[in-house]
């Protein structure tokens, strides 16, 4: 009986001493990853935030970053991948300012839809607020509408959370200018049938979803 059970208790303790299998993001090349989690990153993304999600040593990632920006210069891309309040981050370079400045600038022009428009209210009414909250309020996600918003001029960034370090919104002058405003003040008083802020912070931290993430999004446009 002793002989039997020896060989598995060897086996099992054998197994256990194996290395995990590496995760499907660990398994990816890192320069083509770091790209692609920059291409969506709404603020400068540190080093150490970067080597936890890709499961690489920090050394590793801050050498690839700065191979990819050496890169991008040696190409003579029109973006640059530069080191910024301790993160990196993709940013359009100044000898292609008048290209997209145009293409902003022509985009005012444009219709806003109604998703941009609802967006927007809650940025005037609420502010300074952060994009979760804004989402929130809303009921869907609003970080598309957000940076066409940041875009057109009509929201800038005004600060950050203390807590959480979430960049805040508020609405520029520019927006005052083309809805015919000298404050805030004359804003029409709508304020009442928006849910508070705190409101939403607490059901969020409650885990109660604050709205259906499968809703669609109103698409319909009206002119600003």
């Amino acid at each position: 009986m002793t002989d039997l059970a020896q060989p598995a208790a060897v086996t099992a303790a054998d197994r256990s001493a194996q290395p995990p299998s590496s995760s499907p993001t660990a398994e990816l090349d890192l320069k083509p990853a770091l790209e692609a989690v920059l291409m969506v990153v709404d603020e400068p993304a540190t080093e150490e935030h970067l080597a936890k999600v890709l499961e690489r040593p920090r050394r590793a990632v801050a050498k690839a970053l700065r191979d990819l920006s050496e890169d991008y210069t040696r190409e003579g891309r029109g973006f640059d991948l530069r080191l910024v309040a301790g993160g990196w981050r993709f940013y359009t370079r100044p000898a292609y300012a008048p290209a997209v400045e145009k293409f902003v600038l022509d985009g005012q022009q444009a219709r806003l839809t109604q998703a941009a428009l609802e967006t927007l209210a809650v940025v005037a009414y609420r502010q300074p607020v952060s994009r979760s909250r804004v989402s929130a309020v809303r009921g869907v996600n609003c970080d598309g509408v957000m940076r066409t918003l940041l875009q057109r001029g009509l929201i800038e960034e005004v600060g950050t959370e203390p807590e959480t370090g979430a960049i805040l919104y508020g609405t520029t002058n520019y927006f005052l200018e083309r809805m015919g405003l000298r404050s805030l003040d004359e804003l029409p008083e709508l304020a009442p049938f928006l849910p508070e802020a705190d409101a939403v912070e607490a059901e969020s931290q409650e885990g109660v979803p604050s709205f259906d993430p499968d809703a669609p999004d109103d698409t319909s446009t009206t002119d600003i």
